[in-house]
């Protein structure tokens, strides 16, 4: 089973931005999915960004297209959500999501809170 790990979360004013950091152990990167997530406060959980195994096109939710950038090294197992022009709605704990390596199979990590605030 593979395991996810998320860092780099924190407070930053409105308008700066963060890198948040997921490091998968357990097996290669490149058997999986990865996608952000992120759950506010009293809100459901949200599909942020979706990077699919072998390169190709990253997909974004409208609410972070433009500002959010999805990015893996399968090289070094680590994949990265860089957030520019951060909004206080964008308040949430930020998880990082694994899906396969066959269909039907996922796994997350604990999350990292970020919080957007002046």
């Amino acid at each position: 089973q593979v395991q996810l790990a998320e860092s780099g979360g924190g407070l930053v004013q409105p308008g700066g931005s963060l890198r948040l950091s997921c490091a998968v152990s357990g097996s290669s990167l490149s058997n999986y999915i990865m996608s952000w997530h992120r759950q506010g406060p009293g809100k459901e959980r949200e599909l942020l960004a979706t990077s699919p195994r072998f390169g190709g096109s990253a997909n974004y939710a409208d609410s972070v297209k433009g500002r959010f950038t999805i990015s893996r090294d399968n090289t070094n197992n680590m994949v990265y959500l860089l957030m520019n022009s951060l909004k206080p709605e964008d308040t949430a704990v930020y998880y990082c999501k694994a899906d396969g390596p066959t269909f039907g199979l996922e796994s997350w990590g604990q999350g990292t809170q970020v919080t957007v605030s002046s």
